[in-house]
């Protein structure tokens, strides 16, 4: 069993532990950036991770060139004090792992390109991700019933964007203030107040609001979303403002609908309910990752003393 190693004043949500061994990692820019050299020391089990890296940047000219891009100094906490040092993101580190040479890197390569081949099928077969998608939501435990109405969810939210990006909306911010408006009129509570109302933290679990919504919450998303993509076609909403109008008003004709359906309930639609696990269902991170290969005998073995039954 996995040990989670102990440093003073350390916040859990900065460690991450991997086959016995702490690796460093902060929150930056919407996403967790872990330390190199501690990734790095796990996969090669070098003594120096910040030679080995050196050496890795040396032999691949091409990880070299796109190093600033990879690496980036950030904050993180250590023994010595609030320090800075070289992270990358979860792109940034499948890069760096594809140069190391290590057999304890193996592992994860051929993981990688098990994902890389589904994706391209997924790519020329769009139904393949549905499916995968449907057996992932199966495997965690949702009920098939709400299986459908997420996916069909998805659907819904990919025909907004696709409609946003063809009006001259630009993807991240004004995607994000968008979404908000329409949610906000939806359900009277921005997407941020909605997830601590379930209790989803986002930078301890990278929960997704959607795959904790109930069935009527989903519903009315999509009402939502389907409304401000039919308004933004009928009024030919052009750019970031005009489109921010219509995600209003197809956030309303939603929060209506809801408003509706509330007063002759007697219920409210938006919910605590989740579909976070529980505590005990969790699995190590070194049970939900590629298994690294054994280089010495557990230590812990005793010999049995004479006469002892095997």
């Amino acid at each position: 069993m996995s040990k989670k190693a102990s440093i003073p004043g350390k916040s859990e949500n900065h460690l991450v532990v991997f086959q016995e061994k702490a690796i460093r990692r902060t929150w930056h820019n919407e996403e967790w950036w872990f330390a190199i050299v501690d990734v790095v020391a796990v996969l090669t089990d070098s003594v120096q991770p910040e030679g080995y890296v050196k050496d890795l940047r040396r032999r691949d000219k091409e990880l070299a060139k796109g190093w600033g891009q990879i690496a980036t100094p950030l904050r993180v906490e250590t023994e010595g004090g609030v320090q800075r040092v070289n992270c990358a993101n979860t792109e940034g580190l499948f890069r760096i792992i594809q140069s190391i040479p290590s057999p304890r890197a193996e592992p994860f390569k051929r993981w990688l390109a098990k994902v890389g081949y589904e994706r391209v099928k997924e790519i020329e077969n769009p139904e393949l991700a549905s499916a995968r998608a449907r057996e992932l939501y199966k495997a965690k435990g949702y009920p098939q019933a709400w299986i459908e109405k997420r996916l069909r969810s998805i659907v819904v939210r990919g025909e907004l964007t696709d409609e946003w990006k063809t009006r001259g909306v630009q993807e991240g911010r004004e995607y994000s203030i968008l979404t908000a408006e329409i949610a906000r009129a939806t359900f009277g509570v921005t997407p941020g107040a909605h997830s601590r109302l379930k209790g989803l933290n986002k930078v301890k679990t990278g929960n997704n609001l959607r795959d904790h919504m109930t069935d009527l919450e989903l519903i009315f998303t999509m009402l939502g979303e389907a409304g401000t993509t039919e308004i933004a076609r009928r009024k030919d909403a052009q750019g970031f403002s005009d489109n921010r109008k219509a995600a209003k008003e197809g956030g309303t004709i939603a929060g209506d609908a809801r408003k509706a359906l509330e007063a002759k309930s007697g219920k409210p639609v938006v919910s605590k309910e989740n579909y976070l696990p529980p505590p005990s269902t969790i699995l190590p991170l070194k049970d939900a990752v590629p298994a690294l290969p054994n280089k010495k005998k557990t230590a812990s073995r005793q010999k049995k003393p004479k006469g002892a039954k095997a």
